[in-house]
């Protein structure tokens, strides 16, 4: 009996030390394969090894401070093993999977967006493939019954998990980056603190023209140590970190010294590049905030800066929640440079230590130089700056030049382009859609309506109203409608939603078409929303908040209760504002906000800046895709 118990002992132990089981999360590094394992307590190299059917040695080698010991939350990489399999045959191989043939140029990212297939599917699938380094002509299995699983969100979300998976096991020295569009060597240098030719080395001699968005790149990590690097390079972390800084500074900002001056086209005199670093407040500190809007013009009240302030009030109200302590102090600018002078003298805004406007940029020039003197960042919340540049300045409107980026992605991937025109063309639509679509092939069609009494007595024909034809097809369509009315808009995407409908009632295959849509659209009341849903409308705007979002509602439910009122999209802009820029005072201001993602409501922003340039300006137009199912999603 005392035998049987200490068997039954041993058994249970055993399975102990195997019941983790094998992590399901696998990365390539350096072309091998590994799994990333998260230390569990109680787990020892004996029973990791046994685990993953690898020896301790193995364990160790891959990860040398393993040797002083496990602690529970640390991260290892176990090279990956599997069992060896029969090949399958060509028939199962057909049967099972599609074969995606990889283009020059192109990026696993934008393959699995493509396909909208989880990414550790088509890893697992493909065992020599290496998501980092894709050669033009290799083959990549794509299994059919997971395609279409993910939305684009997901996908992108997969992605920055990978990339958040490989620096957690990174080398010293070396950090992973996913590039994202408009970045380039000389952003990325700038950003990392290295040369281009270093980052070139980094990454196997890539070459600045060979960069694409959707790329994870090497970049400088902790311990990172080159003989060119600059002196006083901006601190960058490896990783995001997931809590506010606890850490206290000697005064509240610092100014570096001023760095060698740059030729930079568009710079004005006295304006740096790259010369002030700002330093994060300590928890227990009170930030100052001013706040400048033009409150009333010539003495008329503006309800759009009131609901704006009403907004930010409220997310004030979220970030002292939050543990902060902020004060602040309302300025009402009224338009006015000489107004805003004066306010710029007095003792209570030279306490401030956050600036938010002056919101328009004529009397913008003594808030930046007062600013650039002490060291204090400058957020204009509405205004696209054409004119001013400065390292303090945080511009939250994307700019213009990247309105279209996001439909990029759109246009490469539909076969067939169609413009449709009615007599009434909206001419500024019109010359953004030609840019965009460059050198691709379009198809145009002219839209006329004919009422349904007029196509009744004609009998048979075909009615010039309707667009079966534009969608009696099998590939992928995109149409633009350039008519500048909404009774034509409304018209055109009425005949586009029943010609769908007359198609698949006839039982052939459901056409796959998208209409990129023309934001003045939102302004138009007496189009049915619902006919967005069924012409599957894509729109690029500066901002989106509806109320079918829990963070919406809730903030909506906090404003009427402080305002008696419903918010408009001013209200929403304020509320992000405070959110954003008083919360990374604490912390985030350190790294100027960029490589971080920010979306306190539904609109999300990311902070960087452009070539040559000063302000650190929000790269990110919002995508918004209305869905067949009636969701909305948002990229």
């Amino acid at each position: 009996m005392k035998r049987w118990c200490v068997l039954l002992t041993l058994l249970l132990w055993s399975a102990a030390v195997v019941a983790g089981g094998k992590s399901r999360t696998v990365v390539v590094i350096d072309g091998a394969k590994y799994y990333i394992h998260t230390i569990e307590r109680g787990e020892t190299l004996y029973s990791l090894a046994r685990t993953y059917g690898v020896s301790e040695q193995v364990i160790v080698g891959s990860n040398p401070s393993a040797a002083a010991g496990l602690r529970a939350g640390e991260k290892l990489k176990i090279p990956y093993t599997s069992k060896v399999e029969e090949t399958p045959s060509a028939r199962k191989l057909r049967k099972t999977f599609d074969t995606h043939v990889v283009a020059k140029g192109e990026t696993l990212y934008a393959i699995s967006r493509r396909y909208a297939i989880p990414l550790q599917t088509v890893i697992a699938d493909n065992p020599t493939l290496d998501p980092i380094s894709l050669h033009p002509g290799d083959q990549i299995l794509i299994r059919r019954n997971e395609r279409g699983m993910e939305s684009v969100a997901e996908v992108q979300a997969q992605w920055e998990q990978y990339r958040n998976d490989l620096n957690s096991v990174a080398e010293d020295g070396v950090a992973y980056h996913l590039v994202e569009k408009g970045e380039t060597f000389y952003s990325l240098s700038h950003r990392y603190g290295t040369t281009e030719e270093q980052l070139s080395v980094l990454n196997a001699g890539l070459q600045p023209g060979e960069l694409k968005a959707g790329a994870i790149i090497k970049v400088p990590g902790k311990g990172y140590r080159s003989e060119n690097q600059s002196a006083n390079p901006r601190p960058r972390p490896a990783v995001e970190s997931a809590e506010p800084s606890q850490t206290g500074s000697e005064g509240l900002y610092g100014v570096l010294p001023q760095r060698d001056t740059m030729d930079v086209p568009g710079m004005q005199m006295g304006q740096t590049l790259g010369g002030v670093n700002f330093m994060p407040l300590d928890r227990t500190q009170t930030l100052r905030v001013a706040l400048m809007l033009p409150l009333s013009v010539n003495g008329r009240p503006n309800s759009n800066y009131l609901e704006f302030y009403q907004g930010f009030l409220v997310g004030l109200d979220s970030v002292k929640r939050a543990g902060y302590s902020v004060q602040l102090d309302l300025y009402n600018t009224e338009r006015n440079a000489d107004v805003v002078r004066r306010m710029v003298e007095e003792e209570a805004f030279r306490a401030a230590n956050l600036i938010v406007g002056p919101v328009y940029e004529e009397p913008l020039a003594p808030v930046v130089r007062y600013a650039e003197s002490k060291g204090i960042p400058v957020v204009t919340p509405l205004a696209d700056m054409q004119q001013t540049q400065s390292e303090v300045l945080f511009q939250m409107a994307p700019v213009a030049d990247r309105k279209y980026e996001k439909a990029r992605e759109l246009i490469d991937s539909c076969e067939r382009i169609t413009f449709i025109y009615t007599d009434k063309t909206d001419r500024d639509f019109e010359t953004e859609m030609r840019t965009l679509v460059g050198n691709r092939e379009v198809r145009t069609h002219r839209y006329v309506y004919e009422h349904a009494s007029v196509v009744e007595r004609r009998g048979e024909g075909k009615s010039p109203s309707d667009l079966t034809p534009l969608l009696h097809n099998r590939d992928r369509n995109l149409f633009v409608i350039m008519a500048d009315n909404e009774l034509d808009v409304d018209r055109i995407l009425a005949a586009l939603a029943s010609a769908n409908t007359s198609i698949v009632s006839r039982g052939y295959t459901p056409p796959q078409f998208t209409v990129l849509g023309n934001a003045r659209w939102n302004r138009y009341n007496n189009i049915s929303r619902e006919v967005f849903f069924k012409d599957h409308i894509v729109f690029l705007s500066t901002y989106h908040a509806k109320r079918d979002s829990e963070a919406v509602c809730r903030f909506d439910s906090d404003y009427i209760r402080a305002f008696g009122a419903l918010p408009t999209l001013y209200s929403y802009r304020g509320y992000d504002a405070a959110v954003i820029f008083a919360r990374a005072m604490f912390d985030d201001i350190q790294y100027d906000l960029e490589e971080r993602n920010y979306t306190p409501l539904q609109t999300t922003y990311r902070f960087g800046q452009e070539p040559g340039r000063a302000n650190h300006v929000n790269q990110n137009w919002t995508r918004v895709n209305y869905n067949e199912d009636f969701s909305i999603t948002i990229e």
